[in-house]
C-alpha cells in the first residue's frame, strides 16, 4: 500500500515567502493585535462572559 503525503509534507516556498512578506509588512505598517489583548479575550471565553474580539490596535 502506498502511503499518499500529507498536505503539511509539501512545502510552497513561493507562497510561504509571500506569505512571510504579507506578515512583516502588516507589523512594519502596525496592523497588529497585542498579546495581551488576544489572552483577555481569550479568557473571558473561559470565564463564561466573552468579550468582543479584540481589533487592529488593541
Amino acid at each position: 500500500m502506498k502511503i499518499e503525503p500529507a498536505i503539511f509534507d509539501e512545502v510552497d516556498a513561493e507562497g510561504e515567502a509571500a506569505a512571510d512578506a504579507r506578515a512583516e509588512a502588516d507589523v512594519a505598517s502596525g496592523r497588529v493585535i497585542s498579546h495581551e489583548a488576544v489572552s483577555r479575550w481569550l479568557s473571558s471565553w473561559a470565564q463564561g462572559d466573552p468579550l468582543p474580539p479584540p481589533e487592529i490596535g488593541d
